[in-house]
């Protein structure tokens, strides 16, 4: 395991309970996480997008902000639903925060998940072509954002501007470099795994994807892992793949741990439908002692597969909780998994 970040989901609730009871609130939380994340060791700070949702929405203010408060950790998304995105605006966003940031973004983008509204991307002004289906539409606006990140002059100039051109065709700007080859995809089956170790993305699989053999979560998703790798050998990539996975591991450490997750009873996967036709496995949670945690970790194949791992993290539990639950992570299980 080379690298170890968080990914938060960015909820809020006016709940009296909770430590983020506003948009502000969340936002401000998550820049001071990512700084506590960074001071602690931490690899990366993810987040994740969700629309018409009380969460995280609009991912590149956050991560510019986290940019310029940082100077070493990764700062990433994982993942922009891409039905919902212009290509080209998200090119020159992306862009920029990442020159901010110093070339420190890793794009996670994905078709996305069921969201709060039905076809919300229509509410953006998006919609499938008439031989599309709205996960072609996302992997077609993918395919631009990547080709246009790659910074070659494709827009003809006017020939009377208002400020002097460079020569030739004209790019998106800000142009990050090498920013094209920190996009991932977040992969919820075996066939759009493939299809990003294709397309020369990195690989993002959550806790969740489609049930394709009935075995335990961890295994199907090493599965899918070893398929995107044997992909991106066949495509000829010349430069190193990455993947991550991602989990709700808590080590119980203290009175507050075993207070918060010391009855969990996610300690086995579960099978869903996250529509009428996908049947899922969801993944299990890990809540245990560290030592207890080690050995149940060192049994998972996927997170063995993978070279990152990110660590789901309870935003309304508050900055200087969650700094805790990391920084438990780091110190007392991390080590034995090969981290560093």
């Amino acid at each position: 395991m080379k690298k170890i970040g968080f990914l938060s989901f960015g909820h809020w609730t006016p709940s009296p309970q909770s430590q983020t009871r506003s948009a502000a609130d969340t936002l401000l939380q998550s820049i001071d996480l990512a700084v506590a994340a960074e001071e602690l060791g931490a690899d990366g700070a993810y987040f994740r997008i969700h629309h018409f949702a009380r969460q995280l929405a609009s991912p590149f203010p956050l991560l510019a902000a986290i940019g310029a408060k940082t100077s070493r950790i990764e700062i990433g998304t994982a993942v922009i639903d891409m039905r919902y995105e212009n290509p080209l605006y998200m090119a020159e966003d992306a862009g920029a925060a990442d020159l901010i940031a110093g070339g420190r973004l890793q794009l996670g983008i994905s078709r996305g998940s069921p969201e709060q509204v039905i076809d919300g991307w229509r509410h953006f002004g998006y919609q499938p072509s008439e031989s599309e289906t709205d996960s072609d539409m996302a992997r077609r606006h993918a395919e631009v954002l990547l080709d246009v990140l790659r910074g070659e002059g494709f827009a003809e100039p006017n020939p009377r501007p208002m400020f002097p051109n460079p020569p030739g065709l004209l790019r998106i700007e800000p142009h990050s470099q090498g920013l094209r080859e920190r996009i991932w995809w977040g992969a919820g089956s075996n066939a759009t795994a493939v299809w990003a170790a294709k397309h020369g993305m990195n690989l993002q699989s959550s806790t969740l994807k489609d049930d394709e053999s009935g075995l335990p979560f961890h295994v199907q998703q090493a599965d899918q892992i070893r398929a995107y790798r044997e992909a991106w050998k066949a495509a000829g990539h010349t430069r190193e793949a990455r993947v991550s996975v991602s989990r709700s591991i808590f080590a119980l450490v203290d009175d507050r741990d075993r207070a918060y997750f010391g009855q969990s009873n996610q300690q086995e996967d579960k099978i869903g439908f996250i529509d009428d036709n996908t049947r899922a496995i969801f993944g299990r949670s890990y809540a245990a002692a560290p030592d207890v945690l080690i050995e149940q970790l060192a049994k998972d194949e996927a997170i063995a597969e993978a070279d990152t791992l990110l660590l789901t993290v309870p935003n309304q539990l508050g900055v200087e909780y969650n700094a805790h639950v990391i920084e438990a992570i780091l110190k007392h299980v991390a080590p034995a998994l090969g981290w560093r």
